[in-house]
Protein backbone atom coordinates (compact mmCIF):
# COMPACT_ATOMS: atom_id res chain seq x y z
CA UNK A 1 0.00 0.00 0.00
CA UNK A 2 1.25 3.21 -1.24
CA UNK A 3 0.71 6.61 0.78
CA UNK A 4 0.81 10.21 -0.12
CA UNK A 5 2.27 12.55 1.06
CA UNK A 6 0.62 15.81 1.60
CA UNK A 7 1.99 19.20 0.41
CA UNK A 8 2.59 20.38 3.18
CA UNK A 9 4.41 17.45 4.56
CA UNK A 10 6.85 17.59 2.04
CA UNK A 11 6.99 20.78 2.92
CA UNK A 12 8.25 20.84 6.58
CA UNK A 13 10.51 17.59 5.50
CA UNK A 14 12.44 19.47 3.07
CA UNK A 15 12.71 23.03 5.71
CA UNK A 16 13.74 19.91 8.31
CA UNK A 17 16.54 18.47 5.88
CA UNK A 18 17.98 21.87 4.86
CA UNK A 19 18.27 23.04 8.64
CA UNK A 20 20.08 19.51 9.36
CA UNK A 21 22.13 20.03 6.52
CA UNK A 22 23.27 23.39 7.80
CA UNK A 23 23.37 22.20 11.45
CA UNK A 24 25.76 19.32 10.56
CA UNK A 25 27.91 21.15 7.52
CA UNK A 26 31.98 21.16 8.30
CA UNK A 27 32.60 24.67 8.86
CA UNK A 28 36.06 24.68 7.50
CA UNK A 29 33.88 24.10 4.21
CA UNK A 30 30.65 25.21 4.68
CA UNK A 31 27.99 25.23 1.69
CA UNK A 32 28.47 27.29 -1.30
CA UNK A 33 26.18 30.46 -1.18
CA UNK A 34 24.95 29.26 -4.48
CA UNK A 35 23.98 25.84 -3.48
CA UNK A 36 21.71 27.45 -0.77
CA UNK A 37 20.30 29.89 -3.19
CA UNK A 38 19.01 27.23 -5.86
CA UNK A 39 17.62 25.25 -2.80
CA UNK A 40 15.42 28.22 -1.46
CA UNK A 41 14.39 28.82 -5.34
CA UNK A 42 13.57 25.00 -5.93
CA UNK A 43 11.29 25.46 -2.61
CA UNK A 44 10.07 29.16 -3.22
CA UNK A 45 9.27 27.23 -7.16
CA UNK A 46 7.51 24.64 -5.35
CA UNK A 47 5.20 27.26 -3.54
CA UNK A 48 4.22 29.39 -6.11
CA UNK A 49 3.18 25.68 -8.06
CA UNK A 50 1.24 25.02 -5.39
CA UNK A 51 -0.73 28.62 -5.24
CA UNK A 52 -1.20 27.94 -8.64
CA UNK A 53 -2.92 24.80 -9.02
CA UNK A 54 -5.00 25.99 -5.62
CA UNK A 55 -5.97 29.04 -7.99
CA UNK A 56 -6.68 26.76 -11.05
CA UNK A 57 -9.02 24.52 -8.86
CA UNK A 58 -10.85 27.38 -7.33
CA UNK A 59 -11.31 28.28 -10.98
CA UNK A 60 -12.36 25.00 -12.40
CA UNK A 61 -15.41 25.04 -9.28
CA UNK A 62 -16.33 28.48 -10.08
CA UNK A 63 -16.72 27.54 -14.12
CA UNK A 64 -18.43 24.26 -13.06
CA UNK A 65 -21.10 26.56 -11.06
CA UNK A 66 -21.53 28.81 -13.23
CA UNK A 67 -22.12 25.69 -16.11
CA UNK A 68 -24.87 24.65 -13.40
CA UNK A 69 -26.61 28.03 -12.65
CA UNK A 70 -26.60 28.56 -16.52
CA UNK A 71 -27.83 25.59 -17.34
CA UNK A 72 -30.58 25.98 -14.57
CA UNK A 73 -31.50 29.14 -16.76
CA UNK A 74 -31.83 27.72 -19.92
CA UNK A 75 -34.35 25.18 -18.65
CA UNK A 76 -36.10 27.77 -16.99
CA UNK A 77 -36.50 30.03 -20.04
CA UNK A 78 -37.52 27.32 -22.00
CA UNK A 79 -40.13 25.88 -19.66
CA UNK A 80 -41.52 29.97 -19.71
CA UNK A 81 -41.35 29.91 -23.08
CA UNK A 82 -43.21 26.52 -23.48
CA UNK A 83 -46.09 27.78 -21.20
CA UNK A 84 -46.27 30.88 -23.04
CA UNK A 85 -47.98 28.31 -25.76
CA UNK A 86 -50.37 26.38 -23.18
CA UNK A 87 -54.07 27.30 -25.00
CA UNK A 88 -52.54 28.53 -28.49
CA UNK A 89 -52.11 27.37 -32.02
CA UNK A 90 -48.44 26.51 -33.31
CA UNK A 91 -47.04 25.84 -35.85
CA UNK A 92 -44.96 22.94 -36.37
CA UNK A 93 -42.86 20.56 -38.74
CA UNK A 94 -44.09 17.02 -38.56
CA UNK A 95 -41.27 14.43 -39.42
CA UNK A 96 -44.13 11.73 -40.73
CA UNK A 97 -46.08 13.81 -43.14
CA UNK A 98 -43.26 16.09 -44.27
CA UNK A 99 -44.51 19.17 -44.06
CA UNK A 100 -46.06 21.81 -41.00
CA UNK A 101 -48.90 21.14 -39.58
CA UNK A 102 -51.48 23.71 -37.26
CA UNK A 103 -52.24 22.66 -34.07
CA UNK A 104 -53.94 23.40 -30.23
CA UNK A 105 -51.09 23.28 -27.25
CA UNK A 106 -52.95 21.44 -24.35
CA UNK A 107 -50.02 20.46 -21.90
CA UNK A 108 -46.81 20.93 -21.23
CA UNK A 109 -44.99 17.81 -19.95
CA UNK A 110 -41.22 16.30 -20.05
CA UNK A 111 -40.21 13.44 -22.04
CA UNK A 112 -37.12 12.01 -22.34
CA UNK A 113 -35.49 14.52 -20.43
CA UNK A 114 -37.35 17.50 -22.64
CA UNK A 115 -40.15 19.62 -22.70
CA UNK A 116 -42.94 18.66 -24.82
CA UNK A 117 -45.94 20.32 -26.50
CA UNK A 118 -49.26 17.79 -26.25
CA UNK A 119 -50.74 19.60 -29.34
CA UNK A 120 -53.90 18.29 -30.96
CA UNK A 121 -54.22 18.81 -34.82
CA UNK A 122 -57.99 18.67 -36.12
CA UNK A 123 -57.63 17.84 -39.69
CA UNK A 124 -61.43 18.47 -40.48
CA UNK A 125 -63.13 20.00 -37.62
CA UNK A 126 -63.90 15.91 -35.99
CA UNK A 127 -61.11 13.86 -36.05
CA UNK A 128 -58.25 14.88 -33.79
CA UNK A 129 -54.76 13.75 -33.71
CA UNK A 130 -52.58 14.45 -30.72
CA UNK A 131 -48.94 15.45 -31.68
CA UNK A 132 -45.69 15.53 -28.90
CA UNK A 133 -43.89 18.62 -30.08
CA UNK A 134 -40.45 19.27 -29.09
CA UNK A 135 -39.59 23.14 -28.60
CA UNK A 136 -37.27 23.19 -31.31
CA UNK A 137 -40.08 21.45 -33.80
CA UNK A 138 -41.79 24.87 -33.42
CA UNK A 139 -42.46 27.03 -36.11
CA UNK A 140 -44.33 29.92 -34.93
CA UNK A 141 -47.11 30.89 -32.60
CA UNK A 142 -50.46 31.92 -33.47
CA UNK A 143 -52.05 34.56 -31.21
Amino acid sequence: MSTMTSAVDQKLDYLKLLVTELQNQNPLEPMEQKDMAAQLAQFSQLELTEEMNGNISTMNETMESMNTSFAGAMVMAKWDYARSMLGKDIQFYDEQSGGNLVGHVQRVSFSDGQLVLDTVVSADGVNQTMFNVKLDQVKGVQL
